[in-house]
């Protein structure tokens, strides 16, 4: 039975080593990171829209009042 060669295993498992760390390194470069809440700034920017201007109310038909 063959004997198993594991002379060039740590020069392989110390090349990987740096390559994973690279690996990592630019994945993490490529992510974005949301802040939490207390961080946010609170000064909101709005927008004029014109169902902010007037209070408006949807009637359906169900809520309308029953006359008998």
């Amino acid at each position: 039975m063959p004997q198993l060669n594991t002379s060039t295993w740590f020069i392989t498992i110390m090349a990987m080593l740096p390559a994973l760390y690279l690996i990592m390194q630019l994945k993490l470069l490529n992510t974005t990171y949301h802040f939490s809440p207390s961080q946010k700034v609170l000064s909101m920017q709005t927008t004029n829209n014109s169902w902010q201007l007037k209070w408006t109310k949807i009637y359906l038909p169900h809520s309308q009042p029953q006359h008998s």
